[in-house]
């Protein structure tokens, strides 16, 4: 395992040839780090699985390039799920569709419908376009961790999620902090009405602009469709979370700016606003497990944007059973 710390022209051809070859490749992307591999090799996406131990039926979103190459993994595709393409992509916005006969049941766990992403940070569409010229044709990457963890916002926290389960042929680009800093919003577009099935900030209003519809918000999992970030419990530190009480000596404390630090209690984010709480919020959990510290009470955020998705992962998280 190398790390891409300059993602060059030719170190993206470098990571890309190694895709080919069968290998994974873990990739920023604007919400989290994902872990890719060649969408169309039944082999490598094997690996995802038994390097994430993820569970085989859970399926894996599939990340173009542009909206032009949707039609080779999606069929059937309602105008309103155009709309949405040509609005939020690039972006952090996930469109399940039916599936076409090139999304093979090793991707969408064995599924009807298949998760297709163009994600919008510099790195990864570079990659996406030079596997591509390769003959590639998508990257199945789900987030660069162990199954239920703390999704990775950075290239360290890859290394230190999985390290030890990478070989020395697969690859992480560096490409700095992700923006987002929470997974991206996940819409089932296989019936007459759109479904946000999970949230992310590409909020319900944003989407019900576009498509001039209303929309279904519904986190509830469903047995019907299964899609990345559904568990009732998942995005957990080891530390257990706690979203009321109040926190006693060198407990972990993570709450709005505005908020002040109880006594005794450990800072370990205070974000300005709900974009900054996004982006911070798996780094501060990250730090909690650093630091070993066995509780910490979150302040969640209010607000109808990305506080909706930050009280989501927050709830699953303390929902945790590890």
């Amino acid at each position: 395992m190398s790390i891409i710390s300059n993602y060059t022209a030719s170190a993206i051809k470098n990571a890309s040839a190694s895709l080919a070859a069968g290998h994974l490749v873990a990739f920023p992307t604007e919400t989290v780090y994902g872990l890719g591999a060649d969408a169309t090799n039944k082999d490598a996406v094997a690996r995802i699985y038994d390097v994430k131990g993820r569970p085989t039926d859970h399926p894996l979103i599939v990340h173009i390039s542009s909206i032009q190459n949707l039609e080779k993994w999606a069929k059937d595709i309602p105008k309103y799920a155009i709309k949405l393409a040509e609005s939020f992509w690039p972006g952090p916005m996930t469109l399940i569709l039916p599936r076409t006969l090139l999304a093979k049941d090793f991707v969408t766990g064995r599924q009807d419908s298949v998760g297709i992403r163009v994600p919008s940070h510099i790195a990864a569409l570079a990659l996406l376009k030079d596997f591509e010229s390769l003959g590639g044709l998508g990257i199945a990457a789900p987030s660069a961790n162990r199954f239920g963890a703390v999704s990775p916002t950075t290239a360290a926290a890859v290394k230190i999620e999985l390290g030890n389960f990478l070989n020395n042929k697969d690859k992480i680009i560096d490409g700095g902090p992700s923006l987002v800093g929470i997974e991206s919003t996940i819409i089932d577009c296989t019936q007459n009405i759109p479904k946000i099935l999970r949230p992310g900030a590409i909020t319900k209003n944003l989407i019900e602009k576009v498509c001039s519809i209303p929309i279904i918000q519904n986190f509830t999992p469903d047995n019907r469709l299964k899609a990345s970030g559904l568990l009732q419990f998942h995005y957990a530190p080891l530390a257990s979370i706690f979203l009321d009480g109040n926190p006693e000596k060198n407990d972990g404390f993570i709450a709005l700016s505005n908020i002040s630090t109880p006594k005794g209690a450990i800072r370990l984010a205070m974000p300005k606003d709900n974009d900054q709480y996004a982006q911070q919020l798996y780094s501060a959990f990250r730090l909690a497990d650093q630091k070993q510290l066995q509780k910490v009470f979150v302040v969640p955020p209010i607000g109808e944007d990305v506080a909706i998705a930050i009280r989501d992962r927050l709830f699953k998280a303390s929902k945790s059973l590890r």
